[in-house]
């Protein structure tokens, strides 16, 4: 039987536009709470695929999404190539070991290596596979990974950061470096990506959280082309499978996309009406609800008419413009995802 949300992302009517939320399986939810707790950290929670599974379908579950997506982490990849990371309280990933030349590079290991010690991950995936199977919902399962660019980031930079300083002084003064970094990062992810759509997820989702750390003359250079080659690379081997990106905070680089891919994720900073102008001709649009306005019901109906006005109902997928927020209440959330049905109902 074909999967309501499979069949938005291919464009195909349904009955109502599904929604879901980025990172739907997380802080806001007292269960997920309750879980991590359990688990000890966030990493023992990535680790454990019968509790990565249960927080992956509470949301179903406590707000009515339209689609589960995997609960991992997007460093899990960079973790497995080597590289030491652990999670600071307060801070955020850190890892000891950033790569700042050529031999720190060569020491991580490659493809199918990397690949294949994502175990727990595809585990996690087989699990849910069978748990979603059982239900009578159709819910599709989404599986994901960070783009190369925002993979990479973190593996120069050592942590997050807000100026990308050490990576775009790579970009500048070493490019080949640079490219040589993301080429290795971009192998790795696409036998990741493989393996999820192996162990059994119905669609995948391309996250280049930094994109809008790129001056828009160098971003297809540094970060698109590398994605693209991720998209076709799966669409040739597994046509079936839908393929979203969502490179965040790029209004000013619509003109410059292009690729073989089903979804673009619309972050909220990019209005909808210019999006749809640019790309909604060739690409099912995703998005694009400012996360902030969960914390006003009110204000939430007011975007999700706006949005629903905009599209019409169709090639569009609901889903806020970037991740919801920890501290938004969980009636504000089951709100959104109501109102989102019922709105575009036909």
């Amino acid at each position: 039987m074909s999967k309501l949300f499979v069949d938005a992302c291919f464009g195909k009517e349904t009955p109502y536009t599904p929604v879901w939320m980025m990172r739907q399986a997380g802080r806001y939810l007292p269960e997920y709470m309750a879980v991590r707790a359990e688990a000890g950290n966030f990493l023992n929670l990535c680790h454990d695929p019968k509790k990565a599974a249960e927080v992956t379908i509470q949301p179903l579950d406590i707000v009515g999404v339209d689609a589960a997506i995997l609960f991992s982490d997007i460093l899990v990849i960079p973790d497995e190539m080597g590289m030491d990371l652990s999670f600071v309280k307060g801070e955020g990933p850190r890892f000891s070991d950033p790569i700042t030349n050529e031999a720190d590079l060569d020491r991580l290991i490659g493809a199918e290596a990397a690949a294949s010690k994502l175990t727990y991950v595809y585990d996690t995936i087989a699990l849910l596979r069978q748990q979603l199977d059982a239900r009578d919902d159709d819910i599709a399962l989404i599986g994901f990974t960070g783009a190369p660019w925002t993979l990479a980031t973190y593996m120069i930079e050592g942590q997050g950061t807000k100026t990308y300083n050490i990576c775009k002084k790579m970009m500048y003064s070493n490019p080949k470096l640079l490219h040589k970094i993301l080429a290795k990062v971009t192998d790795v992810v696409k036998r990741y990506m493989e393996k999820q759509i192996q162990s059994g997820v119905d669609v995948v989702q391309i996250f280049d959280s930094w994109a809008a750390a790129i001056e828009p003359e160098l971003y297809d250079e540094f970060s698109w082309q590398y994605m693209v080659e991720i998209a076709e690379y799966l669409k040739e081997k597994y046509p079936h499978i839908p393929v979203i990106m969502f490179p965040k905070g790029i209004p000013a680089f619509l003109d410059r996309v292009y690729g073989n891919f089903d979804v673009f994720g619309v972050d909220w900073s990019t209005p909808m009406e210019l999006a749809k102008e640019k790309l909604g001709a060739k690409y099912v649009l995703q998005g694009n609800m400012e996360p902030c306005r969960l914390y006003s019901q009110e204000k939430t109906t007011e975007a999700i008419k706006h949005i629903h006005n905009v599209m019409g109902g169709k090639r569009h997928i609901f889903n806020l413009g970037h991740g919801i927020l920890p501290d938004v209440p969980v009636d504000n959330a089951i709100h959104f995802v109501r109102e989102c049905q019922r709105i575009s109902k036909h």
